[in-house]
């Protein structure tokens, strides 16, 4: 096995791969003989780095949650309102459209979640935390600068996960009548109402 570790691709391109194959073909499509094939490794040695699918795909999630979040570090420190930068976060948090890669590999870690081992649900906990954090840090921000009415920052950021979930689910899954323009519209319909009247 050693001689297979030398000769194996990067673990970041294997993922790579994983993440491609789920935009190009759809997850149904990402078995571990189909990646082994797209990455010159057999799926025995796969497992051998990754144990189970599951692993493969929470690791998936980790790395394109990384760079998804170097993204939403450079707007979110860029120059601006807060309200410009909310909504910067809101257009990177809703999925593109039906079979977004990011949203289709989410909901697939969520659904498998169900029977994960405590370890694994906190490392999705800490994907969701640092999408949190960083909301109610601009949410703070924007209270304390005049833009934002005086809610609770954590409370506040937690209702409006909640809706941007549930909405880019709708999205996600191509559900009729909620495309990403018009859940768009919905947001800000609720932060005008919310977060931005009388500010």
């Amino acid at each position: 096995m050693a001689g297979a570790r030398r000769n194996a691709p990067p673990r970041e391109d294997v993922l790579a791969a994983a993440m491609a194959m789920i935009a190009d073909r759809g997850l149904e499509k990402l078995t571990m003989a189909a990646l082994g094939r797209e990455v010159g490794m057999s799926s025995g040695h796969l497992l051998y780095y990754f144990h189970s699918k599951d692993e493969l795909l929470l690791q998936t999630l980790e790395w394109s949650e990384g760079r998804l979040g170097g993204e939403r570090g450079r707007l979110l420190t860029r120059r601006g309102s807060a309200r410009e930068r909310l909504e910067a976060y809101v257009d990177l948090y809703v999925p593109e459209g039906h079979r977004d890669p990011h949203w289709t590999l989410w909901l697939e870690v969520w659904n498998r979640s169900q029977n994960a081992d405590e370890t694994a649900r906190d490392r999705q906990a800490a994907i969701e935390g640092a999408w949190h954090r960083d909301l109610v840090a601009l949410v703070a921000e924007g209270i304390s600068r005049g833009e934002f009415r005086p809610v609770d920052p954590d409370r506040f950021a937690a209702r409006l996960r909640a809706l941007l979930d549930g909405f880019s689910i709708h999205v996600a899954i191509g559900l009729r009548g909620t495309d990403r323009t018009r859940v768009l519209g919905h947001v800000r319909e609720f932060l005008e109402a919310d977060l931005l009247a009388d500010a």
